[in-house]
C-alpha cells in the first residue's frame, strides 16, 4: 500500500488524506478535522489524547508571579540575623570564612560569578522581620502581607544557578539561559500538555510588562517549537481597553456582524489548514480567530471589577495608587482562574534589568517597590483560600537569583549561589521550609535545587510527567532535567 501522505494520480500536490476527507465528508469534515486537531482531540501522545493528565492532578491552574531583577533572599523569605551581628566585617573576619571557602571548592562554583570576596564587607539587613503563622516563618517587613499567609507557603531556600547575569530571567521561565535562544516556557508546556478549560479564553495569559530584551523579552512567555498557539496572550488590565488587538474592525460594526466576519475568516483558514496541517502559524491564526469573538466579551468582563465588593478591592490594594496596578493584575488573575484559564503569568518590575536589581540604594528601592506587590499578593492568597480556589490553584513566587550578603556600596550584587522562592496551594504543603543556605546566605548547602526542579514540581502537581510528554520530531523536551520536590508536596 502506498503512503497515505502521497499525492493522488489525478491531483498533483493533493494528499490522499486530504482527498478522502474532502470527498468523504465535504467541507464540514474539513472544518471538523481542523477543529478537532486544534482542540487536541485528534492529537495524541504516547500516553493518549492531549489535554489529559498522565496521572491524577492536585492542581488545575497556575498563577506564576515573577519579580524582575533579583529579589534579596536574605531580606524576604530567608532571613539571616548573622548579617546584623557581623555588619561591616569582611568575610575573612567571620567564623564562617573557612566553611565558605570549602563550599566554593567542593561545589566548584568559581565560574558562577561572585565567590567569597575576602575584602568585601558584609551589610546588615535593610529591613526588620517578624515570625508569622503557627509555623513561625520569619519574613521581612517588606513582605508582611504575604507573611500573614505563612501557614499556606512552602518556601524553598536552596535554589541555585550557574548564571550570574540577568539572562537568568529567561532561565526561570524556560530552564535555559538567554544565550541558548528561545525555548518553550513553563506556561506553554502547561498549555501543550493540558489544553483549554474555556473556549472563550486563552489557555495561557500574561499581564504586566515583559522582561527586557537583554534578558529574553517576549521569549519569557513564548512557546518556541511548541507553536505560537501555546504562547502566552498578553492582556492589559485597563478596563477601557483590555484587548487593543481585538478592537472592532470599523465604525458602526455591530458585535453580531464582527462575529460573523471572524467566523467566516476562521472557516477559510481551516480550509487552507487541511492542505498545510503542519503549519504552526496557520494553526495559531485559526485558533486566534476562534478565540477573538469570545474574548471580546469574556475579557472585558474579567477586567471589570464592578461586581467585586469594596472589601475585596481593598484586599488587593486597589484603593492605593502604589498597589493599584499590580493589585488589578492579581484580582484579574483570580477571576481568570475562576473561568478556567490554565496558566496566568504576572510580571512585576520590568525596565532595564529590573526594578528589583538593587546594586545601590537597596533600602530606598525596596521601600518603594515592595508595597506595590506585597498587599496584592497577600490579598490574592487570602482571596483564593476563602473562595475555596487555593486548593486547586498553584501559586508560584519567584525571581532570577538573590543578592549577595556583602555590600556593593549601599546595595547588593547579583547572587546565583543561593536564593529562594515559594509555592502555595495546588496540593503543596503549607507552613514548611525546604533546603537552606549557610548562616550568611551565601551558598545553598542543603537539599539544593536547580530552577528546573520548580518547573517539574508545577507539572507534577498538574498531573504531567515531563518525561512522558512527547513533541513530534524531537527526541526529548527541555524540562527533563528537573525533578519534582516531593518534600513540599502534600
Amino acid at each position: 500500500m502506498s503512503d497515505p501522505q502521497t499525492s493522488t494520480a489525478g491531483s498533483p500536490g493533493l494528499s490522499r488524506r486530504t482527498f478522502l476527507a474532502d470527498t468523504g465528508m465535504g467541507f464540514t469534515g474539513l472544518v471538523l478535522g481542523a477543529m478537532l486537531h486544534e482542540d487536541g482531540v485528534a492529537e495524541t501522545t504516547s500516553t493518549g489524547a492531549a489535554g489529559q493528565p498522565h496521572f491524577p492532578a492536585q492542581a488545575d491552574s497556575v498563577i506564576w508571579i515573577f519579580l524582575t531583577g533579583g529579589v534579596s533572599h536574605m531580606e524576604s523569605f530567608d532571613i539571616k540575623p548573622a548579617l546584623n551581628k557581623y555588619d561591616g566585617k569582611t568575610f575573612a573576619e567571620t567564623p564562617f570564612a573557612d566553611f565558605l571557602d570549602k563550599e566554593r571548592r567542593e561545589k566548584n562554583l568559581a565560574g558562577q560569578g561572585s565567590v567569597v570576596p575576602p575584602r568585601e564587607k558584609l551589610m546588615r539587613l535593610q529591613s526588620g522581620y517578624h515570625a508569622y503563622g503557627d509555623c513561625g516563618l520569619a519574613v521581612s517587613d517588606w513582605f508582611s502581607n504575604i507573611g500573614e499567609c505563612a501557614d499556606d507557603l512552602a518556601v524553598v531556600r536552596s535554589l541555585w544557578t550557574v548564571h550570574p547575569n540577568h539572562g537568568m530571567q529567561l532561565t526561570w521561565h524556560t530552564g535555559h539561559h538567554v544565550r541558548e535562544g528561545a525555548r518553550p516556557t513553563i506556561g506553554s508546556w502547561v498549555s501543550y500538555g493540558l489544553g483549554s478549560r474555556n473556549q472563550q479564553l486563552p489557555r495561557f495569559i500574561v499581564m504586566g510588562h515583559s522582561i527586557g530584551g537583554c534578558c529574553g523579552g517576549e521569549y519569557a512567555h513564548g512557546a518556541s517549537y511548541l507553536g505560537p498557539h501555546h504562547a502566552g496572550v498578553k492582556l492589559s488590565t485597563d478596563p477601557a481597553n483590555p484587548l487593543p488587538f481585538v478592537a472592532p474592525f470599523g465604525q458602526g460594526v455591530t458585535a453580531e456582524e464582527q462575529a460573523a466576519e471572524l467566523d467566516l475568516i476562521g472557516k477559510l483558514n481551516r480550509a487552507v489548514g487541511v492542505e498545510y496541517p503542519g503549519d504552526p502559524q496557520l494553526r495559531a491564526r485559526i485558533r486566534s480567530y476562534e478565540l477573538a469573538a469570545g474574548m471580546q466579551t469574556a475579557v472585558p468582563e474579567i477586567m471589570s471589577f464592578e461586581s467585586e465588593t469594596r472589601a475585596t478591592q481593598r484586599l488587593y490594594g486597589l484603593d492605593h495608587e502604589h498597589s493599584r496596578e499590580f493589585g488589578s493584575q492579581c484580582l484579574a488573575a483570580r477571576r481568570m482562574i475562576e473561568r478556567g484559564v490554565r496558566f496566568v503569568q504576572l510580571y512585576h518590575g520590568a525596565g532595564s534589568a529590573g526594578k528589583w536589581d538593587a546594586h545601590n540604594d537597596i533600602k530606598k528601592r525596596y521601600d518603594r517597590e515592595a508595597p506595590k506587590v506585597d498587599q496584592p499578593i497577600g490579598g490574592l492568597l487570602k482571596d483564593l483560600k476563602r473562595r475555596g480556589l487555593l486548593e486547586r490553584t498553584l501559586v508560584v513566587f519567584g525571581t532570577e537569583f538573590g543578592r549577595t550578603p556583602g555590600a556593593q556600596g549601599n546595595g547588593r550584587d547579583h547572587h546565583p549561589q543561593g536564593f529562594s522562592c515559594w509555592l502555595a496551594g495546588g496540593g503543596i504543603k503549607g507552613g514548611v521550609t525546604h533546603g537552606k543556605t549557610d548562616e550568611l546566605g551565601f551558598y545553598a548547602v542543603e537539599n539544593r535545587h536547580y530552577v528546573t526542579d520548580i518547573h517539574a514540581t508545577v507539572l507534577y502537581q498538574l498531573g504531567l510527567d515531563p518525561l512522558r510528554l512527547e513533541v513530534p520530531g524531537r527526541k526529548r523536551i527541555d524540562l527533563h532535567r528537573g525533578s519534582p520536590i516531593h518534600e513540599i508536596i502534600a
